[in-house]
């Protein structure tokens, strides 16, 4: 009888040094997490949020820890974690579709090792941004709670806390790049995933504290879970249906080569996209709203900004609805651009069925169109559902935030893709995966 799929894992030499490397790797990221910056006293960090649990203080630490998976609150050396790098791949995806001169350039041999480097100087000028707005905010804490800063000298705890963010992050982004070359893949993901799972049970069991002392209504709590599994479910089915779109070759000579023809199909998900429009429009959204709180108290018009930007108003999700209905779009046409897949199948020999060669651009953006569009309506819809649970059920924003909505998109996302990865190692060395037929997408 073949082994399960779990022990054949472990039998993959390549695989099971990618686990362990991989596992290595987030625990490194996860020590960096809880080590705060110099010139903190965390000891009165903590005591200060506990205090102002109830505040906008907190509220804004608990989003900003969603995505550093509780590094943000003990000002570690993590806390800003990968967004400034995800905030700048968008600015620079975003340029290269405005400026041709720009795409151009990329296309280019050796253009993408330039759009990386840039990538990489953005993220430094974008971690000095966010990091010079954090010592503003911690002198801001200073003042409620003396002794949060233990620096007397305001110049070099700023220089200190700019230089050991910054390096911070930028080597959470290096982690990442670890992980995806040579662990098990989807690096900046799993990190982002890392932070979400290292939050859940601290909020699953404030949770049951808050039921057994009858702050949260345990039919509220079992119904909330309820809408919790049924979300998964619903995420998975959407991330495992795709679209075929059949090609055939004919047969031909190049050469002395005759290829044979043949029909094969390319396969479009419902959502092309998958996690990275939320994971975009949360990054799009975190800058602003982290200058605009850490400077309020020096500005009455940015703290208006930072009311109307609270992750759980309706102004807020309103935005990020249509942020992730434009990336959903946006990413899309730039990792499956209808134009230059039409080309390569008609360089190729080939043509879809029943759709005459000159229209096979315009029958792929249609196709596509008809995917992108209730896709992205329902990640929208995933990405408010802590709102709801707030609003219907009253539950503290760090359940709320954790028990579905980006959460839930991202772990299952990353989930499937790294099980996909796996299943594909565990093929490649004829070994059964984790299902027989394995992780076979429904064709729709």
């Amino acid at each position: 009888m073949a082994n399960s799929p779990v022990v054949n894992m472990f039998k993959v030499k390549e695989l099971r040094d990618r686990i362990f490397f991989t596992l290595l790797i987030l625990a490194v990221f996860r020590l960096g997490s809880v080590l705060t910056i110099p010139g903190i006293n965390a000891t009165l960090l903590l005591q200060y949020f506990d205090t102002f649990a109830s505040g906008a203080e907190s509220a804004f630490a608990s989003y900003m820890d969603f995505f550093a998976g509780g590094a943000f609150e003990r000002f570690s050396v993590f806390m800003l974690g990968v967004m400034p790098y995800i905030s700048t791949q968008i600015i620079l995806q975003l340029a290269l579709v405005i400026i041709p001169s720009l795409k151009r350039m990329a296309q280019e041999e050796g253009g993408q090792q330039r759009v990386q480097w840039w990538t990489r100087v953005g993220t430094i000028i974008v971690c000095l941004i966010q990091s010079s707005v954090i010592t503003v905010y911690a002198d801001a804490i200073n003042q409620q709670v003396p002794g949060a800063i233990i620096f007397e000298n305001k110049l070099y705890f700023n220089l200190l806390a700019v230089l050991t963010v910054t390096t911070g992050s930028m080597i959470t982004v290096w982690i990442g790049d670890q992980i995806t070359a040579h662990g098990i893949g989807n690096g900046i993901s799993m990190l982002i995933l890392a932070g979400i799972v290292a939050r859940m049970p601290s909020a699953l069991w404030e949770l049951g504290r808050n039921v057994s002392n009858g702050d949260i209504n345990l039919v509220f709590a079992l119904v909330a879970l309820f809408m919790w599994i049924v979300v998964i479910g619903l995420i998975v089915y959407e991330q495992s249906g795709e679209r075929k779109i059949p090609v055939h070759y004919a047969k031909r000579q190049v050469g002395r080569k005759v290829y044979n023809g043949g029909t094969t199909y390319i396969p479009f998900k419902i959502n092309p996209s998958g996690v990275i429009p939320i994971i975009f429009a949360s990054a799009f959204l975190t800058f602003p709203l982290q200058i605009a709180n850490g400077l309020a108290k020096n500005a009455t018009w940015l703290a208006n900004v930072s009311r109307v930007l609270d992750p759980l108003g309706w102004v807020y999700n309103i935005i990020e609805i249509f942020l992730i209905i434009f990336f959903a779009y946006f990413y899309t046409q730039v990792t499956l651009n209808p134009t230059e897949i039409a080309r390569s199948i008609r360089e190729n020999g080939g043509s879809i069925p029943t759709i005459p060669t000159n229209k096979t651009e315009e029958y792929l953006q249609k196709v596509l169109n008809r995917l992108i569009l209730p896709g992205s309506l329902f990640l929208a819809f995933i990405a408010i559902i802590p709102t709801i649970i707030q609003n219907l059920f009253d539950f503290p924003q760090s359940i709320s935030m954790l028990m579905g909505g980006t959460s839930l998109l991202i772990v299952v996302g990353v989930d499937l893709d790294t099980m996909a990865q796996v299943e594909a190692l565990l093929k490649m060395h004829h070994h059964d995966g984790f299902s027989k037929k394995g992780l076979k997408p429904r064709n729709l």
